[in-house]
Parts: structure tokens; sequence; C-alpha cells
């Protein structure tokens, strides 16, 4: 069964076309591609990973945040070899919930309610800590929309009854915050693959578990490409968001009609038409193999060894699991994504932290504490990272970054690890750790890559008298006998005319 017939699709796909600026190829995407200053100058977002598998019991072994994917795998009850984490999640559900054949994954919508969920008290936490977008996910690789979706499997009719994409915006747009969201339904027919051998014709569970598509060939299944375009047409038509993160594959323009070049296109041009030609909104996903001109790169936990010349995103989790579980732990400390953020910002990036709530809508302390900690700086050093751009280097240090996604980094900054960033003609210099003797900024030497004489060296969060000098071992600033209270340092550099 499908949600959609060929006539209603036939009139989406008529309507999204209807002011075709940009046509459905990477060459003409990549010619139009124009970020809006929003993004490009807002720098901090809040990613929220929450749905379905936020609300299974907090003390569950590790899911990899795939509980849908993983709990269905086949343990024999006479196995006593070693369990991966696959089996040993089915092995604890069949426990603690019933066998996957009794009590599936559809099973725990009732106990995702959302008691406790208030966006707007949040929303307005994001922003008090330096949020300048949130983007909740709309439809996880689980196929379960969190909003008021044609698919009958969402949020409204069943779990928390409520269109919680619709609540999140309304409190982005009463706390001045730009809205985006991020579906990762592509995955869905082969996420759900080890589900099939249970579900039943007819019932409504063989809808959600996408058993009418290929789980290895939907990539080419026309009838899948065609639902999946449909899905993510209506989620942009509803909820109009400022950024559409697609995290997970798409056709390609060989395969599935080309619906997904078509789906990225329709959304610019939607925008284009609605705005007087001018583009208000960003495009965003994970693929390293697209020209990075068509798109905003999502390099999701992994980092850019230099400035990148296209704004990106370096998109990461607070939690240790992306969805809620209570003893997840997240490998970077505070203070080094605090530095990672700045390394990013300071290579072109735009941070994009994640937070999981729980099934009841709360953010964890441990979540919220990164939050805050990443506020305090921002409150004293904002001048350096709002609105700026990067200089004509990134900075210097022994600490190395690695380019690519995946493997973001998880070592301590020292003080000699130095990131910079320029705005409105001022030079800003962070010290990624709390200096302990003066400051040489080896970078800025005489003969380097400043031209200019430096006018006044100030400390951003106090107005202490800074002390400092310049010559061809670099700029040297002498500690100051008190410091701000962060976990970076930041000296505004004025240069002379």
């Amino acid at each position: 069964m499908r949600f959609f017939n060929a006539g209603v699709l036939a009139l989406v796909l008529a309507g999204a076309a209807s002011a075709a600026e940009v046509e459905p190829t990477w060459e003409s995407l990549a010619a139009h591609y124009d970020l809006p200053d929003w993004f490009v100058d807002g720098k901090i977002g809040v990613w929220m990973h929450w749905g379905i598998s936020s609300a299974a019991d907090e003390n569950r072994p590790n899911d990899g945040s795939h509980y849908a994917r993983r709990m269905y795998a086949i343990v024999p009850d006479d196995y006593t070899g070693k369990l991966g984490m696959s089996e040993t999640l089915t092995r604890w559900h069949t426990q603690h919930y019933g066998h996957p054949s009794e009590f599936g994954y559809e099973d725990l919508i009732p106990l995702f309610k959302a008691e406790k969920w208030d966006p707007d008290a949040l929303v307005a936490f994001f922003k008090d800590n330096g949020a300048r977008f949130i983007m909740p996910v709309a439809c996880h690789h689980d196929n379960f929309d969190m909003y008021d979706s044609f698919f009958p499997w969402n949020s409204v009719k069943m779990g928390p009854h409520r269109d919680t994409l619709r609540e999140w915006k309304e409190a982005a747009t009463k706390h001045g915050l730009k809205f985006g969201v991020s579906t990762h339904l592509y995955w869905s027919p082969r996420f759900l693959a080890s589900a099939r051998q249970y579900q039943k014709p007819g019932t409504p569970e063989w809808e959600f578990f996408n058993m009418d598509y290929s789980p290895r060939g939907y990539a080419t299944q026309d009838s899948w490409n065609e639902h999946w375009y449909a899905r993510c047409w209506d989620l942009i038509e509803k909820y109009d968001p400022d950024m559409f993160n697609n995290d997970s594959p798409y056709p390609s323009i060989g395969g599935g009609k080309g619906l997904g070049i078509k789906l990225f296109t329709d959304y610019i041009n939607r925008d284009l038409e609605e705005n007087n030609g001018k583009q208000t909104v960003v495009l965003s996903f994970k693929d390293a193999k697209a020209d990075r001109a068509a798109f905003t790169y999502n390099l999701e936990r992994g980092s850019a060894g230099e400035i990148k010349p296209q704004p990106w995103m370096w998109a990461t989790d607070l939690s240790g699991g992306w969805f809620y579980r209570k003893n997840a732990v997240n490998k970077m400390s505070i203070p080094v994504m605090v530095g990672n953020a700045i390394d990013a910002i300071s290579k072109n990036g735009v941070v994009m932290l994640n937070v999981a709530l729980r099934g009841d809508g709360t953010l964890p302390e441990n979540q919220a504490a990164y939050l805050t900690a990443f506020g305090d700086f921002l409150k004293i050093n904002g001048e350096g990272i709002y609105g700026s751009r990067p200089w004509k280097v990134y900075g210097e240090g022994p600490l190395k970054m690695k380019d690519g996604r995946q493997g973001e980094n998880h070592q301590d900054f020292s003080q000699a690890d130095i990131r910079f960033t320029s705005n409105n003609g001022v030079l800003y210099a962070f010290v990624l750790a709390p200096p302990t003797e003066d400051i040489v900024i080896k970078t800025l030497a005489t003969g380097g890559p400043l031209d200019r004489e430096v006018a006044s060296v100030r400390m951003m969060g106090s107005d202490a008298k800074i002390d400092w000098k310049r010559g061809a071992d670099g700029l040297t600033i002498q500690l100051p006998a008190e410091l701000p209270d962060a976990l970076v340092t930041g000296f505004a550099i004025t240069l002379q005319e």
C-alpha cells in the first residue's frame, strides 16, 4: 500500500517545477546556489534528534542510535558466543519487552509521550547560549514522521499526538531564530530490512516497515523514489523551512527518475520565486563527491584541515549517541568541543550541535552543560564569531585536524593552538587553552601574513590594559594578571589604516 497515487505525484511535481530558474542538474545548481547571510553570519545552530527510540528504557545497551534496525537480529536461544551490538540489543529487548515477533518497534510508540516537552523554553535556552538557528529531525531512518504528515505513522496521530515541527517552528519564530528541518527518510527501506521477517500483508505495520519497497534495490525503484520525493516535498510545503538537511543518500540523476536533484532544485526554485530571485534558504547534505558549490556540505563528526572555499557545516553530537540513552558517553570533552567549534569557524565552517532529548522531551543536564559552556564563551567573545569570516590563515599550533568526515578531534588543545577570524577590519585571535605564560602568536610576526601594523590589542571580556610587542618572532602578548572566566581567551587586534 502507498499513500499517494500517480495523479497526486504529478500535481506535486508540476507545482514544484512552476518556476524553473535552476535546472535539475548539478551544474545548474552549482551556478545558482548562493548561501544567505543569516547562515554564514549566524554561525551557531542546534540540531535535535528525538523520536520513538528516545522513549525506550534509558538503561538499554548501546543501540548505535539505530534501535529499529538492531532490535530484529536473530539470536538462537542456545547461542553462547560473543554477541554483537544488534544481538545484544535483541536479547535485551526480548527480555525487557518481549520477542520482536510479539513486541515490535511500533509497540514502543505509546511510550513516546513528550509529556514534559516545552519547545518554547528549550529554544529560549538554545538562543541564550548562542544559537541562531535550530534544526529538528523531521523523520529519522525509522520512517516515523515527527509532524502532521500524509503518511499515517506520525507524531500527530500517535505517540505524543503533537505536531512537533509546528511547535518547534513557532518557538523559533517567537525567539527570532531561523528554522531548519532534517530528513533521514531515504535510508529506511534498508534500515528496516531486518524487521521484514515479522510483517504481515494488509496490516498497518506493512506500510510502516516499507514492505512495498526493495530493501536492496530501493535506490533505483521508481515507486520508492516517488514516495520519498512526495514525503519531502510535503514537508517543505507545510513547514517552509529556512534550511533543508538531507541526512541520507538520494536518487542519482541516472536512477530513481533523478528525483534527488529535482527535489533540491525545486526547493531552491521555490525560494527564489517567493523572494524575488534572492536565495534565502540553505540546502545541506553529506555527499562528499558532489560539487560543493551546489550545496552546503555537512561534514558530520569530522573537521577541516584548511580553510574551505565554500562555507560548510561541522555537525557533532553532544549526547554520545545522537538519540538519548542514559549511559551514552561523549568522548569529546567540553573544552575540546569549544575549541573544535572555533577551529571550524576559523576555516569557514558553521557549527551545528546535536542534542538528544529524553522521551519526555526534556534536555539531559550533561548535554545542557556543553551548551552553557559554549554560551559563556560566546557571551564574551561573540564579536569575533558572529558575522566573522576566515582570515588569510586559520591559525597555528601543534594540534593538526583531520580533513574529512568522521574522526573529529578529541585531543586537548594547548596554549600554542591559536585560531583567527576577521570581522569589520578587526583581526581576532583565540587561544584555545587557558594560557599560563606570555602568548606568542608566531603567524603575526613582522614580515609574515599580517602586512599592516598593529594599533592595539584588547582582551575580550576585560577592561585591563594589555601589554604587547611585535617583532620578527611574532606578536607577544604579556600574560594578563586575570583572565575572563571562559575556556578560550580571545583577543581583538585592531590594525592601523
